[in-house]
């Protein structure tokens, strides 16, 4: 038993390590990354949070408040699952954060006016994360609706946020002239 103990504080602390970041590569610069020819319309799997002609999607703007209603349904689930299995922590917090992203997500794509609204007011989609990702960051990251339309994305497509960096960092890029004229 105390081995067991052991093991799992010592890949607990090397899981909290990892996820605070002192290994994580710097994204590049927006103008260096190839952009993903997106579908120009919204039957794709992933609804783009800007239009064709680079405004906000209608449903951003319902759903700025997404990213607050995933954490509070992330908590609110985190509680549930600590209540339920309230003499195994981790485990009861595990299921609590995936019930609780259920009921954040839910409530993400409710504030942004449900389905059918997102996918009637958009016009632009994808049929993965990583295209999605690369074609936000390339094409949008100095629009200064940028950080809302992503989080309103985050809050109704959670597992974009958690490939985004990944999908940018293997992403095509341009290759840019060196100092000296060298490349």
């Amino acid at each position: 038993m105390r081995l067991v103990r052991v093991t799992l504080i010592a890949f607990i602390a090397v899981v909290a390590l990892t996820s605070l970041g002192g290994c994580v590569a710097p994204l590049p610069d927006p103008d260096v990354v190839i952009a993903p020819e997106p579908r120009l319309d919204n039957e794709g799997q992933y609804m783009c949070p800007f239009t064709q002609d680079g405004t906000v999607a209608l449903w951003v703007d319902k759903g700025i408040n997404a990213k607050t209603g995933a954490a509070i349904g992330r908590t609110a689930g985190a509680v549930v699952g600590q209540q339920v299995l309230g003499r195994v922590p981790l485990i009861g917090g595990l299921l609590g954060s995936a019930v609780g992203g259920a009921i954040g997500r839910g409530a993400a794509i409710s504030s942004c006016g449900g389905w059918e609204y997102i996918k009637e007011t958009s016009d632009v989609s994808f049929d993965s994360f990583d295209n999605m990702a690369v074609y936000l960051y390339a094409t949008y990251a100095k629009h200064e609706h940028f950080s809302d339309a992503t989080q309103a994305a985050f809050g109704i497509y959670p597992k974009l946020q958690s490939e985004w960096h990944g999908a940018i960092l293997r992403a095509p890029r341009r290759e840019v002239a060196q100092e000296g004229g060298r490349q």
